[in-house]
């Protein structure tokens, strides 16, 4: 079923592109007068923005491509992010990865060709694709996560560097507003459950299983209202509406996204994921296989009962906590941002 529900998603995907076709013309353009204004010394780009090697060709600079997640190196250890798991072997595994390049590649190859062509480049070779420049040398990856969460497998190539989460830290005299630092000294440490971006369908629905689910486990929460689904109704005293410094609560549940998931692995919590879509299944699998979270619930399948059982396991656990606090030192050990400027500062010398 997951594997139909795959193929499914492509094909949605193509519809999509086709008939937004003027917007990724436009999305090309835009890359590149940003890239001509920029003066740069190096392009670092997401696959989405795939016409930055050849702008970076145009410019004479090196281009490289920085990757939240595993999608496009090919390995025999784990399928491409988005492909069920399954017994099958590196055939399958590697066979993900060919799906995933050629699908992406035909695309990529159509916009940009177009924009090589108005802008007097030659063709674009046949040895040149999302991981290889147009002399065919393979292009410079960076892995912008942890090789604690992702161990590097053995037959990456040597372009490809896992530098660590690249985390943002905010001011250091950032304090929670009064009603929140007072919700937090008022009892144990809650649970932050929120699901960023991540619009549910019917948001009343996601808010009355989390709210009954809370109280079922008997935990205090935090909910972070917004784009995630959940609204401000019907709370209970052991829920508050607000954001959470993730240092001060004793589990995190979220959709699963790349930024968020590093975000309360750092901090060294249990971690709960109810995945939508994309990577969000991949790192709530690699959650649970690493013991720091419960067995990730879909989205689809989300129910009181099944969220206040991994509420109660992440809070309770305490081994799982004690991997929590270890995994969360090794992170807070890396400097993924310092790797990164290594290899770029390395690539322009």
């Amino acid at each position: 079923a997951m594997g139909s529900s795959y193929v499914k998603t492509l094909a949605n995907l193509l519809r999509i592109v086709r008939r937004l076709g003027p917007m990724q013309r436009d999305l090309v353009a835009d890359g590149w007068a940003a890239a001509e204004r920029a003066h740069a010394d190096v392009i670092v780009y997401h696959p989405k923005m795939f016409g930055a090697p050849h702008y970076a060709e145009r410019l004479g600079i090196p281009a490289v491509l920085g990757l939240l997640f595993p999608q496009l190196v090919p390995t025999d250890a784990f399928p491409a992010v988005g492909f069920p798991e399954r017994d099958w072997g590196m055939w399958y595994n590697r066979l993900t990865y060919r799906i995933v390049l050629g699908i992406s590649g035909r695309l990529a190859r159509y916009f940009s060709g177009q924009w090589r062509a108005e802008y007097g480049l030659p063709p674009i070779p046949r040895g040149m694709d999302f991981l290889h420049r147009t002399d065919g040398s393979p292009i410079p990856i960076l892995h912008a996560f942890s090789e604690h969460i992702v161990p590097t497998p053995s037959d990456w190539p040597e372009s490809a560097t896992t530098t660590g989460f690249w985390f943002l830290d905010r001011s250091s005299d950032w304090t929670p507003p009064d009603d929140l630092y007072a919700f937090l000294d008022a009892g144990d440490p809650p649970v932050y459950i929120g699901f960023g971006s991540m619009a549910a369908r019917d948001p009343e629905r996601t808010t009355r299983i989390v709210l009954e689910a809370v109280q079922r486990a008997g935990v205090r929460a935090i909910l972070a209202t917004g784009w995630g689904g959940l609204t401000a109704s019907d709370v209970p005293p052991t829920g508050h509406l607000a954001l959470a410094a993730v240092e001060r609560v004793s589990a995190v549940v979220h959709h699963g996204g790349a930024g968020t998931t590093a975000a309360g692995l750092r901090a060294g919590r249990p971690t709960v994921i109810c995945p939508f879509f994309g990577d969000q299944p991949f790192w709530g699998r690699r959650i649970h296989a690493l013991g720091v979270g419960p067995s990730p619930i879909p989205q689809k399948e989300l129910t009181p009962e099944k969220l206040a059982a991994a509420l109660i396991q992440a809070t309770t656990d305490a081994e799982m906590r004690q991997r929590a606090e270890a995994l969360g030192r090794e992170i807070r050990s890396e400097d993924g941002v310092g790797r990164a400027v290594d290899v770029l500062e390395a690539l322009v010398a």
